[in-house]
């Protein structure tokens, strides 16, 4: 990281120490505060492979349900996987689906709350990305050209900065 760039703005990165080096937030002064967030992600894939996850026809079993709890058990472990997030102690995730067969499409959408000094958005947004990697390997024999894209937060609220919700692009 420039040094030039930390002297002019040292609070602009806030996993930089002042030497630039990678550090985790101090949040033993922030509040308790409860804290939720929703991610969102979107599975593209064909009708015909809906219909299959909607009648449970793969070979692979339940789809969605295998799903939920991959999502489910990636929120838990985030701080494993993300280098320089707090572990917390997750009072809910939920994952839902909304199969749209005339699209072709799965919206994955990952919700996690906590009572806690730090947010829940990279809790959720890896739930919400690794139940869509899991539909995705357990469709991939009957569809190898699925796509995954729209991975983003969509609300989040609680701590200092309140809530924030994304604006639509329709808005």
């Amino acid at each position: 990281m420039n040094q030039q760039y930390l002297t002019q703005n040292p609070s602009s990165l806030t996993h930089l120490d002042q030497t630039g080096a990678a550090c985790m937030v101090d949040v033993s002064d922030k509040a308790v505060t409860k804290r939720i967030a929703v991610a969102s992600a979107m599975l593209i894939t064909r009708p015909d492979v809906i219909e299959l996850i909607n009648s449970a026809s793969l070979k692979k079993g339940d789809v969605l349900a295998t799903a939920r709890i991959a999502g489910i058990m990636a929120a838990k472990k985030t701080a494993d996987l993300i280098p320089l997030c707090h572990p917390l102690a997750l009072a809910k995730v939920s994952i839902d689906f909304d199969c749209n067969l005339a699209l072709g499409s799965i919206a994955i959408r990952a919700r996690c709350i906590t009572n806690g000094q730090t947010g829940v958005e990279m809790e959720a947004l890896t739930a919400a990305s690794v139940a869509a990697l899991t539909i995705y390997d357990m469709c991939k024999a009957v569809d190898k050209h699925m796509e995954i894209n729209s991975i983003y937060v969509e609300q989040k609220s609680g701590g200092k900065t309140g809530d924030w919700q994304k604006e639509s692009e329709h808005d």
